[in-house]
């Protein structure tokens, strides 16, 4: 394979990769969770100190800035849309992570 073959075909292969890895996205991403403690405040059909990952899911269902919406939410903290008990910023949560869980929670939070 000659130089220019392979700089068209690993960025196709890249592409060919991130398009499995979405459509796997409906599965709860657990490694995602668990790596940035998610799982210590909110469960997936039951509130922990926050709310169930389900709930979440069903009050940004066909919302058309849902994803837009629970990343901000997600980055920034905030209070008062579930109740008294703030959540904490996640500045430390990554791109890839924070894409994997919002795309799971707008697909509905399915275990």
């Amino acid at each position: 394979m000659n130089q220019r073959n392979t700089r068209t075909l690993l960025p196709l292969a890249a592409l060919a990769v991130a398009g499995l890895s979405g459509a796997a996205s409906a599965a709860a991403p657990t490694d995602a969770l668990s790596r940035n403690a998610c799982s210590a405040c909110h469960g997936v059909d039951a509130k922990i100190v926050g709310p169930a990952f389900a709930d979440v899911a069903k009050k940004y269902a066909g919302q058309a800035d849902a994803r837009d919406a629970l990343k901000a939410r997600i980055k920034a903290g905030g209070s008062g849309a579930w109740g008294p008990v703030p959540m904490p910023p996640q500045p430390n949560l990554s791109d890839a992570d924070l894409e994997l869980i919002v795309d799971w929670l707008v697909g509905g939070a399915k275990p």
